[in-house]
C-alpha cells in the first residue's frame, strides 16, 4: 500500500517545490565533503560509507517502530521522495514545447534540470537528443529503481537507493577533482541499478507498442547496442527507447568536463521534437508498468514471509 500511495502522489504531486529531503541529504553531503575530501579512492569511499549508514540507520529505525497503516504511510513517504517521474516528465515536454517555439535559449537553460550536458554547444537537435536520452536514462534511474528498491529494501532499501544515486550524480563523473573521490559512489550506482535498468528496458519492449512504438526494434537495438555503451545500465534504457521509437542516439556528446563519444544506439533517424514528446509519454508508460511490478513483488514477499512457520 505504501509503494502504492507513493507513485499515486507522484503523478498527482510530483516532486515537492520546497524542502525536498533529497536536497537535504545533498547539502549534507556538500558539507560534509569539506571535512573528508582527499584526491584517493579511499577518502570518497569513506565519505560515500557515512553517508549512506547514516541513510541505512534512519531508515531502519522508521520502519522498525512502524506498523500496519504506519507502515504503509512510512514507506509510502519514503517512496515518493525518492521518485522523480512525474517531474522528469513534465520537464521533457517543457524542453519540447520550447524546442517547438525554435526557443533554443530557454531550452538550453531548462536541459540541465534533465542532465550534465553543455547546453551551450547544443543546437536544437543536439538538444532533442540529449532531453531524450536523459528522459531514458532517467525511467529507470529516477522511477523504477526506487520503486523496486522500495519493494526489495522497504525504507531503508529505498532511502540508501536515493542517497547512491544523488552522491553518484554530485561526485560520480570523471571530472579531475572527482575521478578518484567518486570512484565508490559511481560503482555502488552501477550496481544499485543494474537490475532495475533490465527491468526498465524489459517493459520498454512490452509498452512501446502503447505508444506507437516497435517492440522488435527496442529488443534489437538492446541486445546489439548497449553493451557498448561506457554506462552497463544507461545503455540498456536508451538503446532500448532508441529502437522502440526509431530514432538514433548517441554521437558527441559535451559535458563541462570533457567531450565524450559516445557510441550509437539504435539506427533510426535523428531525433526530433515529436520524437522526445513520444519519450515521454513511453517513459509515463513504463513508469505506470513499473508501479505494478513494484506492488505485485512487494505483495508476494509479504505473502511468502507470511506463510513461513516460525520457530
Amino acid at each position: 500500500m505504501g509503494i502504492l500511495t507513493a507513485a499515486l502522489a507522484d503523478v498527482i504531486l510530483a516532486d515537492p517545490a520546497r524542502g525536498h529531503p533529497v536536497a537535504g541529504f545533498g547539502w549534507c553531503a556538500a558539507a560534509l565533503e569539506k571535512l573528508t575530501y582527499r584526491d584517493s579512492r579511499t577518502a570518497g569511499a569513506l565519505h560515500t560509507g557515512v553517508l549512506l549508514a547514516g541513510l541505512a540507520a534512519t531508515g531502519a529505525l522508521a520502519q522498525r517502530r512502524a506498523r500496519g497503516p504506519a507502515l504503509a504511510a512510512v514507506t509510502g513517504a519514503a517512496t515518493w521522495v525518492a521518485l522523480g517521474g512525474t517531474s522528469l516528465g513534465r520537464t521533457g515536454n517543457a524542453v519540447a514545447d520550447l524546442l517547438a517555439d525554435d526557443d533554443i535559449q530557454g531550452a538550453r537553460g531548462l536541459l540541465p534540470s534533465l542532465c550534465g550536458r553543455d547546453p551551450s554547444v547544443l543546437d536544437s537537435d543536439g538538444l532533442a537528443r540529449a532531453a531524450l536520452e536523459s528522459v531514458a536514462e532517467n525511467t529507470s534511474d529516477a522511477h523504477v529503481a526506487p520503486l523496486l528498491w522500495a519493494a526489495a529494501g522497504g525504507v531503508p532499501g529505498v532511502l540508501v537507493y536515493r542517497g547512491v544515486n544523488t552522491l553518484d550524480a554530485m561526485i560520480g563523473h570523471r571530472s579531475p577533482r572527482y575521478a578518484r573521490f567518486g570512484w565508490a559512489a559511481a560503482r555502488l550506482d552501477d550496481a544499485a541499478n543494474y537490475a532495475a535498468a533490465r527491468v526498465a528496458g524489459a517493459l520498454v519492449v512490452v509498452c512501446a507498442p502503447l505508444v506507437g512504438g516497435s517492440p522488435g526494434g527496442a529488443l534489437r537495438a538492446w541486445r546489439r547496442d548497449a553493451a557498448r555503451h561506457p554506462s552497463p545500465n544507461a545503455g540498456v534504457v536508451e538503446a532500448s527507447f532508441a529502437g522502440a521509437l526509431g530514432v538514433r542516439l548517441g554521437g558527441p556528446t559535451q559535458y563541462r568536463h570533457q567531450l565524450e563519444i559516445r557510441p550509437t544506439l539504435g539506427d533510426g533517424r535523428v531525433p526530433g521534437v515529436e520524437d522526445l514528446r513520444r519519450s515521454v509519454r513511453l517513459s509515463l508508460v513504463v513508469q505506470a508498468a513499473a508501479a505494478g511490478v513494484a506492488v505485485v513483488f512487494s505483495a508476494a514477499g509479504h505473502s511468502g514471509r507470511r506463510a513461513c512457520p516460525r520457530r
